[in-house]
């Protein structure tokens, strides 16, 4: 089929972008790139916007991003070179690829792994319990996924299998991940918007039940993987990337059970180990350190209040 006559009967297909970065001098910078960097910046916005609302200090959401975001990359990277071996090491490949991570290729569930441990670290260093934060992140890192997955449209990658549906996604068939056999012009499912859809819905459905029931202790987290789990789960089986199979399911699939276990297990702990809402963001014998300010101010102005009566 021509691309004449593919538009003809998909008039409304997807088209990839024809850029993939801006050349600014010798400087490139891939659209990729800036989708993750608008996402992580959205989501400590957001972060630090619910953390200063339940009595933490706006600020140590800096903290929490830097640990996360350097973490999350390597953890990232990571899982990806892991599950995708073959396309780093062996004969013809050049190794030092499994470092270029702005060319594409970060996973999600690495990502998690080890911004949680970034996060965590923060949770030492600040004093706000790692739950909590965990809890105030959810919205934002639904946000962030999406702006991720707008980044994966601009690469070109991780597309689904072929579809006559409206919404096709149109690959050129010079791309590596091209499936052989299939004919120029083959639509293929927009893996990247749907799971787009799938965390924005997401983000719709948990502020609801959050502001129905008020989830803390990282039950709100727990929901979180769940919900992305059970998406992801079915959006990963439509790829046709090359991945390793574990049990008879690619390696995202595994995972993302695995999240929706973990969410389950979180939920069911945290709810038998805390009642009711949390008194503190803070751990057992830290507080805001902005609190202890304002005590100082407070005085500060009582006691020349009390000197300007006498």
């Amino acid at each position: 089929m021509t691309a004449k006559e593919r538009y003809m009967v998909f008039p409304t297909s997807i088209p990839s972008p024809d850029v993939q970065f801006l050349q600014i001098g010798p400087l490139r910078i891939y659209f990729y790139a800036l989708c993750i960097l608008t996402g992580i910046v959205l989501a400590a916005i957001w972060a630090g916007s619910r953390l200063s609302k339940r009595g933490g200090e706006r600020g140590a959401v800096i903290d929490f991003t830097v640990w996360s975001v350097v973490l999350g990359i390597i953890g990232a990277r990571v899982y990806h070179v892991l599950t995708h071996w073959g396309d780093y090491f062996g004969e013809g490949k050049n190794p030092l690829e499994a470092f270029a991570f702005w060319n594409g290729g970060i996973a999600i569930f690495g990502a998690l792994l080890g911004g949680g441990i970034g996060v965590w670290v923060a949770s030492r260093i600040t004093g706000i319990r790692f739950w909590s934060f965990a809890d105030a992140l959810v919205p934002g890192l639904l946000l962030a996924q999406a702006f991720g997955r707008l980044g994966n449209w601009f690469n070109h990658e991780l597309f689904g299998g072929p579809t006559t549906l409206p919404w096709g996604l149109e690959i050129e068939s010079t791309n590596p991940a091209f499936p052989i056999g299939l004919p120029e012009g083959t639509l293929f499912h927009p893996t990247f918007l749907y799971e787009i859809l799938w965390n924005l819905l997401g983000l719709i459905v948990l502020l609801a039940i959050e502001r129905r029931w008020r989830p803390r202790w990282g039950q709100f987290f727990g929901m979180y993987l769940i919900w992305y789990g059970i998406g992801r789960f079915f959006i990963e089986g439509m790829r046709v990337d090359p991945s390793l199979i574990v049990l008879g399911l690619r390696t995202n699939e595994f995972t993302a059970l695995l999240a929706v276990l973990l969410g389950l297990i979180i939920i069911f702990v945290q709810r038998r180990r805390h009642v009711g809402l949390e008194s503190s963001v803070y751990l057992e014998g830290r507080s805001n350190p902005m609190d202890s300010v304002d005590r100082i101010t407070a005085d500060s102005n009582e006691f020349y209040h009390v000197k300007e009566m006498k």
